[in-house]
């Protein structure tokens, strides 16, 4: 792996969960606000929303994949039925019982998330098709093949 070339990809990863995570915090704060809805349900559609976004653009973009889409979603799907019930229960109860404030909570979660994502979509949703899609053949210095 080229170093620069994977400084480049974490940066674009950035970038895209900057985007998504505003997508997720407007949409919770406007069903937060709009709603009389507890947490729980406020989180679920945002992250939902979320994540639709953070994958199309991740996919394409950053791990420049050319790889099986519903497999890659299947993989992704494996993720958040793991992070979203626990996430969720946490910020339920951190928000509900503990008092800690609701965007507090969110933040954090959006924080965990992250961090936990790009490893997990680094090394076992895209890590064997990474840049293999049609722009990454197109790039004038096609350094940031993989070997498999």
């Amino acid at each position: 792996m080229n170093k620069k070339t994977e400084i480049i990809r974490f940066i674009k990863f950035i970038f895209f969960s900057i985007s998504a995570g505003l997508i997720e915090i407007v949409s919770f704060a406007l069903l937060e606000k709009l709603t009389t809805w507890r947490y729980w349900p406020c989180y679920l559609i945002a992250l939902t929303l979320s994540v639709l976004w953070n994958f199309t653009f991740n996919r394409k973009f950053t791990f420049r994949s050319a790889g099986n889409i519903p497999e890659a979603m299947i993989k992704v799907a494996i993720f958040y039925a793991i992070f979203t019930p626990v996430s969720t229960i946490a910020g339920d109860y951190l928000s509900g019982y503990v008092g800690i404030d609701a965007y507090l909570v969110t933040a954090i979660n959006m924080l965990c998330n992250f961090v936990l994502e790009y490893l997990y979509d680094m090394f076992f949703v895209f890590g064997k098709t990474i840049d293999t899609n049609e722009r990454a053949s197109q790039s004038p210095s096609n350094d940031t093949n993989v070997s498999t």
